[in-house]
């Protein structure tokens, strides 16, 4: 593996995502803020932070792994600033996700948390609704507020 293939790999992830957010919510312009990248085992988990940081650097460490800031990468869903790479974790065994930013999440939540698909999810400093469906080597999250704007990162 190398750069372009860890951009590719990214990309990748952005548009399964923004398939899997698209069959729920239809296609609308909603932007991605943040990506992740579940890394399947140790090695893994090294290489692609040593990739990682060579298109960006950490800006924050959490008990799963490490947040970069890269240089804008163009994606279906916009340019993508914010890159984690997780630790292997078994509950992850999808391929990673993409972090969406809606307009009116008071609206959003009321029409889609109902939905079997989507699950609230309380963060210390924000909230998340994450999208998951088995069809999918991904999942989808919207984050409120948007992880770009918690960070200061604009685009």
């Amino acid at each position: 593996m190398n750069i372009e293939d860890l951009k590719s790999k990214v990309q990748l992830i952005v548009k399964r995502a923004n398939d899997l957010k698209d069959e729920y919510l239809g296609k609308n312009n909603t932007p991605v803020n943040y990506a992740c990248i579940f890394s399947q085992s140790e090695e893994e988990y090294d290489l692609l932070r040593q990739l990682t940081g060579k298109i960006g650097k950490v800006i924050k460490e959490t008990p799963t792994g490490s947040l970069y800031q890269i240089e804008p990468l163009p994606t279906v869903a916009g340019n993508l600033q914010l890159l984690k790479i997780r630790i292997p974790d078994r509950t992850r065994p999808e391929l990673g996700d993409a972090d969406f930013t809606v307009a009116d999440f008071p609206v959003f939540e009321k029409k889609y948390l109902s939905l079997p698909q989507f699950k609230r999810m309380d963060k210390p400093d924000f909230y998340m609704i994450e999208l998951l469906d088995q069809k999918y080597d991904v999942r989808a999250y919207f984050s409120n507020p948007p992880l770009d704007r918690q960070f200061g990162i604009t685009t």
